[in-house]
């Protein structure tokens, strides 16, 4: 998964633009923005493939050529991510609107959206 990095460019700050190198930051020195990892698509596209992330663990591990993390943790797993999405037929129509689906989070482990977060930190 070494190679996962080399897809991530660098950080950059979603309110100001700044950039910078890869580390355990996430907030800009300069206007105290979120830093979100800029990725290298081209790269992304020539390696990854729906296939190749359905052939993944049923994790969020399967996603980890678009994470901005060195390793997937070894010798223990918690089962985070693919949760379901269920669909909310009622709130659609009341929106106005098709489909709409709403991702299940309390089947993760501690029953929260941010064991996600925490997986990859």
């Amino acid at each position: 998964m070494g190679a996962t990095v080399a897809r991530v460019l660098e950080l950059r700050c979603r309110e100001c633009e700044r950039t910078y190198p890869l580390g355990p930051i996430h907030v800009c020195e300069f206007c105290f923005g979120p830093l979100e990892p800029v990725y290298d698509y081209e790269a992304i596209a020539a390696t990854v493939s729906r296939e190749s992330i359905a052939a993944g663990p049923q994790t969020l591990w399967r996603y980890a050529p678009l994470l901005p993390s060195k390793t997937a943790p070894s010798g223990w797993n918690l089962g985070t991510g693919c949760t379901p999405l269920i669909r909310a037929g009622n709130l659609a129509a009341e929106l106005g609107i098709r489909n709409l689906y709403l991702k299940n989070d309390m089947a993760n482990p501690t029953h929260s959206f941010k064991d996600r977060v925490v997986t990859v930190a």
